[in-house]
């Protein structure tokens, strides 16, 4: 197996609903079938959209093939330390790049701003393959 990746929300979103770039969608795809990780918290923000109840049971579907990280006490120590570095970074943010640093994951993400400057946080935008 090669690099480790983590999936963001936005990333399993645009994918489902067939918005990425075709290399962007062929990366995506080949990490999907490897076997794709998430954080507690991506879990939550995509199925916490509400849309329609067979959308919903077809993501949850989806989102059961994942490996899906927990907020552990190492995740929770990364994650105090991301606020307090990063003052503007978001809680949820916050957890998903901890959680990728914690596992030595590789961030795949369109929202690469939020991210760019977390030291040793390697980050993959799909849309710019």
């Amino acid at each position: 197996m090669g690099q480790g990746y983590l999936l963001d929300a936005n990333v399993l979103i645009d994918y489902t609903a067939n918005l990425l770039p075709d290399n962007g969608k062929q990366k995506v795809t080949g990490i999907i079938d490897d076997g794709f990780n998430i954080s507690v918290v991506v879990k939550i923000e995509v199925l916490g959209y509400d849309d329609l109840p067979s959308k919903m049971k077809q993501l949850e579907a989806f989102l059961d093939l994942a490996t899906v990280y927990p907020l552990d006490s190492d995740v929770t120590a990364k994650t105090i330390y991301l606020r307090r570095m990063y003052k503007k970074l978001k809680l949820g943010d916050a957890i998903i790049a901890a959680t990728a640093l914690a596992y030595n994951f590789a961030l795949v993400t369109r929202n690469t701003k939020d991210f760019k400057n977390i030291e040793g946080l390697e980050v993959l935008n799909p849309y710019d393959l």
